[in-house]
């Protein structure tokens, strides 16, 4: 802490000061705080894990071990990898150019995303219909560019044009590593900035996405196709292994009008060099250091990272996101404790009701609304720490030889899963993080609150600490995610998980007063120069910040250290329950980082989530004797109260 700082001043800086200044960025990330301590302590937990299965020669054909450990030591094997250059996708890259006509272009796209090789064009995943939710549909989603987001293609500010150079000189690196002339790898990374720059100009904002009523468009199979003459879905879907589906699901059906007139005005030749790119892009991590740097060289420049993440570190990851859940029986049985799960129910239960009083409690909202509100609060299912049911991976084959063959087998067994899904039940034991992750996550289709084991450990949660700083930490995450139930979005989905409004117009209304309040409170923060937080794209996590800090604080007045006075290390029951709070979201950023995120995170900035619900809290106020005058307060008439 910074005790020089006025709380009522600067919150973050108050209760963070030190910490920031003793904390430096690590060459190899991006930025530094809470979340990334934790998540180091846990990628050098999965590291011994890796490195033990790895080693065990006695580990036998099939276990756990042996295919966790053969698919770890690929990665790390740099010399084979080394010595095969870019072997490994020569014959992708002839099929991919030699493409003839549309139809070839448009099978070879299907081919691409079955093989588990990349995703090039458009999106497509299986997923729950959202008016329907027991029934697993098709869907079909903008996409298609390389950069972070459409902005970067369509705004020509120094940041942005910085960035486009950079991108049209790794394309051209790329290019020249595989023998390609330099003259025609320039060339190539001109058509394909112009040809994705196209897809960028007819694709949604971000912010525009965050409706499921506006991206929520279901076509009959055969009418999709005649918006689209140049695309016939019925043999495509086929040759994307989708048959027997009449229907699907569209996010925007203006982004494929447009690619459809893109098919035929853009000549066959600039096709071929766009699947060659896609299948170049997508392969570089994982081929010979030469296009590793390459792919690191750009990297820098969007994020600003110094160094490259060590080898075991990107092969950890890639384990995780492979295998998760065979990696993740051997991280729960070293790291997870049944007692975490314990005490996180008894949390998630305290939450809980905090919740309900305090919707009961609401002045704004009718008791019809609350009614429907409450029935989607008792039909929240939490899963903490790991799935029931394990996926088996079954017909994934890793062998320790073949580095690159074992990611694209692992994509392309990725794939076949998801789409098997179709025509059978929703799996409602299915987990959408693996449990080494450091995060949460609530689904409004599922109606369910989400927590890994990887998150349930300090300073996020600690079984024998207090339970103001419990409280301050997991339980303001987890009254967070079930804030999101009640978000600008999650709001208009039911307690099924259906997209249905269960609102009276009134109730409406008023809700969506105070929630373009919150946003034009966040618009208000500056993160670099003369970039600003932007308040709509941010607006369900605040929602949800605001709701589950409020909800966490209901549950810890609840218990016995919440309902005394007494003095732990010299603070208050409530300054130890805001400290926590702030202490979670301390970070340091790269500017490029930062500069990144505002346009792609729906998260707002660390130091912005740790003011932003303490000031619109009296009892924030109150333990920290915050006055007119000290430059975070808010006239309690002007402060923002939802949940």
């Amino acid at each position: 802490m910074d005790l020089t700082v006025k709380p009522g001043d600067d919150f973050y800086q108050y209760a963070n000061g030190v910490w920031l200044k003793n904390n430096p960025i690590p060459a190899k990330e991006t930025r530094w705080g809470s979340f990334n301590v934790l998540r180091d302590f846990n990628i050098n937990a999965v590291k011994t894990i890796l490195n033990e299965s790895a080693e065990n020669k006695n580990a036998a054909p099939g276990s756990l071990e042996k295919r966790v450990g053969d698919f770890y030591a690929s990665g790390m094997d740099s010399a084979t990898i080394e010595k095969l250059g870019y072997t490994p996708i020569k014959a992708d890259l002839k099929r991919a150019g030699s493409v003839k006509d549309l139809k070839a272009v448009l099978n070879e796209v299907a081919l691409l995303k079955t093989s588990g090789t990349a995703s090039p064009m458009f999106g497509f995943y299986v997923g729950q219909d959202r008016k329907n939710v027991e029934n697993m549909i098709p869907q079909l989603s903008q996409g298609g560019t390389t950069l972070p987001d459409r902005d970067y293609y369509l705004k020509d500010d120094a940041r942005s044009k910085k960035i486009q150079e950079a991108y049209k000189t790794y394309i051209t690196k790329l290019f020249t590593l595989t023998g390609v002339p330099q003259a025609t790898a320039e060339k190539n990374a001109e058509t394909i900035f112009s040809l994705e720059k196209k897809l960028a100009e007819a694709q949604m904002s971000r912010v525009e996405m965050r409706d499921p009523y506006k991206t929520y468009n279901k076509f009959a199979v055969a009418e999709l196709s005649k918006t689209t003459p140049n695309i016939d879905w019925k043999p495509l879907m086929a040759k994307m292994k989708v048959t027997g589906q009449d229907t699907i699901l569209v996010s925007n059906p203006k982004f494929f009008t447009e690619l459809n007139s893109l098919l035929t005005s853009t000549p066959i030749a600039d096709w071929q060099t766009y699947l060659q790119w896609n299948v170049l892009k997508s392969a570089a991590p994982y081929l010979s250091s030469a296009f590793v740097d390459a792919n690191f060289a750009f990297t820098q420049t969007l994020s600003g990272q110094k160094v490259q993440t060590p080898r075991w570190q990107r092969m950890s990851s890639l384990t995780d996101n492979a295998i998760g859940e065979l990696l993740g029986q051997l991280y729960v049985k070293k790291y997870f404790k049944p007692e975490a799960k314990a005490r996180m129910n008894e949390m998630i239960s305290n939450l809980v009701k905090a919740y309900e009083i305090r919707i009961k409690g609401l002045e704004w909202m009718s008791d019809e609304t609350k009614e429907k509100a409450l029935a989607k609060l008792h039909a929240f299912k939490p899963k903490v720490g790991y799935p029931d049911k394990w996926k088996d991976y079954k017909g994934l084959a890793i062998n320790r030889n073949t580095f690159f063959e074992n990611v694209r087998n692992s994509g392309k067994w990725s794939y076949d899963d998801m789409v098997s899904q179709l025509g059978k039940p929703v799996d409602r034991t299915k987990w959408g993080m693996t449990p080494p992750t450091v995060n949460a996550y609530y689904s409004p289709v599922m109606n369910e609150i989400v927590f890994p084991a990887g998150i349930l450990q300090f300073p996020f949660f600690d079984p024998n600490a207090d339970d103001a700083v419990n409280y301050g930490g997991i339980g303001a995450v987890i009254g967070h995610e079930i804030s999101h139930g009640f978000d600008d979005s999650g709001s208009q989905y039911d307690k099924d998980g259906t997209l249905r409004n269960w609102w009276t117009p009134e109730d409406l209304t008023r809700f969506k007063e105070r929630a373009n309040s919150l946003a034009r409170q966040f618009d208000a923060y500056t993160v670099l120069d003369t970039i600003h937080v932007n308040g709509k794209l941010t607006l369900g996590e605040n929602i949800g910040d605001l709701g589950g800090l409020n909800a966490a604080y209901e549950a810890f007045k609840m218990t016995k250290q919440g309902q005394s006075n007494e003095l732990i290390d010299g603070f208050t029951p409530d300054q130890r329950f805001f400290l926590a709070w702030a202490q979670v979201w301390r970070m340091n950023i790269r500017p490029e980082t930062a500069a990144q995120l505002i346009i792609t995170d729906p998260h707002s900035p660390g130091e912005y989530r740790t003011i932003g619900a303490p000031v619109n809290m009296d009892a924030w106020y109150k333990a920290f004797d915050v006055k007119p005058g000290d430059k975070l307060y808010i006239k309690p008439e002007d402060r923002i109260r939802i949940w």
